[in-house]
């Protein structure tokens, strides 16, 4: 079973805290210097946020699966989209351990698939040369096929 994610970037962490604490009527599971983590069953939503000097907003959206395998499944599908995913396998990022797969969008928001392995004790380390320095909450994918791209909008709003 799949379980949605939200990671916003917040200004105040405490305020934030206070906030998504009485907005979800619980305190979340995860809380430290910089970051938090509800983990609700009603919705079923891992929702984060943090304070790492970001500007403020939508970090990131995702999708966190129970296990690699139902992963795996997730990226097949997310290449039927014609879109580029970047892979990264034992991940350290946002206190926990990952195998995840990074896409954009056609708007260029950011989304996350990933299976968690375990948490570590710090917000991210260095997984590869490539990545030394970066965010680990910001995919390195950000191409957009332009038959995805220019598909036309049909509608104004929600409805």
């Amino acid at each position: 079973m799949k379980r949605f994610h939200v990671h916003v970037a917040v200004q105040d962490l405490a305020a934030s805290i206070s906030f998504y604490s009485t907005l979800f009527g619980v305190e979340p599971t995860v809380v430290k210097d910089d970051y938090a983590k509800w983990m609700l069953d009603d919705p079923r939503v891992n929702f984060a946020i943090s304070n790492r000097g970001e500007k403020a907003g939508i970090n990131h959206l995702g999708l966190q699966t129970d296990s690699d395998a139902e992963l795996e499944q997730l990226n097949a599908q997310l290449r039927q989209a014609d879109v580029a995913t970047q892979a990264e396998k034992e991940i350290a990022c946002c206190y926990a351990r990952s195998n995840k797969y990074w896409v954009t969008d056609p708007t260029g928001i950011a989304w996350e698939t990933f299976h968690t392995l375990g948490t570590v004790t710090t917000f991210s380390e260095a997984a590869a040369p490539s990545r030394a320095g970066e965010a680990c909450c910001a995919p390195a994918v950000t191409a957009v096929p332009a038959t995805i791209a220019a598909k036309p909008r049909t509608r104004a709003c929600c409805n």
